[in-house]
Order: structure tokens, then C-alpha cells, then sequence
């Protein structure tokens, strides 16, 4: 089986892998800096498929909606392949039904990925580390930066706390582990 997936979760997919034995699973991952401009997603992916499908008896696509607007759904439907469901990775890695539940619009999320590309995915492409006086504008409606820990890193944890300062934010550390992509990936 193929699993096309966002580049910020290949290191988990790859851990899955060697931790449950999956060795009929080949991964291909797309640039993970697709999510800075979601419009490009959805054919970023059906060309993968499209490019690779003949190889494979199935394919699965280890992406969420990831702000495309329904659009890599659509494409998934068309070509005939799963996806994983939920709006985006934050949500799936604590559980769909309990992040809804939530509700919680003040808070910034990070991932082991994206505290660990901070800069290259949240600093620079938002101009912070040229005009910091944006910070403000930009984040001035959230209150905490939650880090869902895929791994239990000290020293992750942190860079994330560092990263909640620089954004003037409060900190929440919590240990999601690899909630509904293992799951997903599993049933796939």
C-alpha cells in the first residue's frame, strides 16, 4: 500500500512503521510548507496518486482537510482513494470528536514538526523575524500555545515553551501521542 502524506508527519508515519511492523507500507511524503498555501494541496496530491497508483492495490492519502476548503476530499472521492478524516492534523492527533469539543479558538498549535520548524514554517513566512512588531497583530487573539506532543521530548517541550514566550502566549504541554493517524493508518 502507498501512503501519500504532508512531509510534518513523516517522522511520526515512519516511527508507526517500525513500531508496528508495517513493512507493506511505502510513503511518500509532499513538501510540508503545502500547508502555507492550501490551494495547492489538493493537486498536489492527486498528481502523486495519479503519478503512482498503477504500483499499488491501494492507496492512502495521511492528510487531513488542512484548510483546502473540501477540496482535497473531493479529489480523494474522485480518485477513489481514503483520506484521514478531520480538519486538519491538530485535531487528529487529540481525537476529531474531543478537539471539537473544545472549542478552543484562543489557542495556537504546534506539533513535534512544527516546534521543531518553527522558524521556517511560523517565524519568517509571517515576517516576524524582519518586523516583530507584528507579533501582536498576529497572534494578539490567542491567549496559549498548546504543544500536542507526539513524543514525550524534553527538550521539545522546551523549544515549545520558548516558542509560546516569543509569541507572548501562555503554555500548554500535552502528550497526544499519534491519536487518529494511527488509527487511520491502521484501518488503512
Amino acid at each position: 500500500m502507498l501512503v501519500i502524506a504532508c512531509g510534518a508527519l513523516a517522522r511520526e508515519i515512519l516511527a508507526l512503521i517500525g513500531q508496528r511492523g508495517w513493512d507493506h507500507l511505502d510513503l511518500h511524503c509532499l513538501p510540508a510548507i503545502l500547508h502555507n498555501r492550501p490551494d495547492r494541496i489538493a493537486p498536489a496530491v492527486e498528481a502523486a496518486v495519479t503519478a503512482r497508483r498503477d504500483r499499488y492495490d491501494r492507496v492512502f492519502v495521511a492528510y487531513a482537510d488542512c484548510g483546502t476548503g473540501g477540496d482535497l476530499a473531493r479529489s480523494c472521492a474522485r480518485l477513489g482513494v481514503e483520506m484521514i478524516e478531520g480538519p486538519h492534523c491538530y485535531a487528529f492527533y487529540e481525537g476529531v470528536a474531543a478537539f471539537e469539543a473544545k472549542g478552543e479558538v484562543t489557542c495556537f498549535y504546534l506539533t513535534d514538526f512544527l516546534v521543531r520548524q518553527f522558524d521556517a514554517f511560523v517565524w519568517e513566512p509571517l515576517g516576524l523575524d524582519r518586523h516583530p512588531e507584528l507579533r501582536d497583530m498576529y497572534f494578539g487573539n490567542y491567549t496559549t500555545l498548546v504543544y500536542q506532543a507526539q513524543t514525550d521530548d524534553p527538550a521539545l517541550t522546551d523549544l515549545a515553551r520558548r516558542h509560546a514566550e516569543r509569541l507572548g502566549l501562555g503554555f500548554e504541554h500535552r502528550l497526544t501521542g499519534y491519536g487518529e493517524l494511527e488509527t487511520a493508518l491502521a484501518r488503512a
